[in-house]
């Protein structure tokens, strides 16, 4: 394996597109048909056990070095990001994104492997 390849499945992809593209201003690529793959930033993989209620599920966090700050810079772009909670394991946020749904932003407060 060399990559991974989170999706966003929507109807209409075209706000979220130009959101990746203009706000977080990820380059991207043409796969053909308008279909655009955008690079992402470094990643890690984490798995975690479920509440008993829980069904297994995946998650997409973005991860900053400074949360407040980051949603600022989000929120001068016009984009809205729902309220601030505090975990054992970081400050958490979420993006609203175009079109519905939303993408979890974080500031860890643990190690990380992509400082190694």
């Amino acid at each position: 394996m060399w990559a991974s390849t989170p999706s966003s499945i929507r109807q209409t992809p075209t706000g979220v597109r130009a959101f990746l593209r203009d706000v977080l201003g990820l380059k991207s690529v043409d796969a053909g048909h308008g279909w655009l793959i955008f690079a992402a930033p470094p990643a890690e993989v984490a798995t975690h056990p479920t509440e008993e209620s829980e069904k297994p599920h995946h998650e997409l966090f973005l991860m900053c070095d400074d949360l407040k700050v980051t949603m600022k810079e989000l929120a001068d772009k016009g984009v809205k990001c729902g309220p601030v909670t505090e975990a054992r394991w970081g400050l958490i946020t979420s993006i609203h994104l175009p079109g519905g749904g939303e993408l979890g932003l974080y500031q860890p407060k643990h190690p990380t492997v992509l400082k190694l």
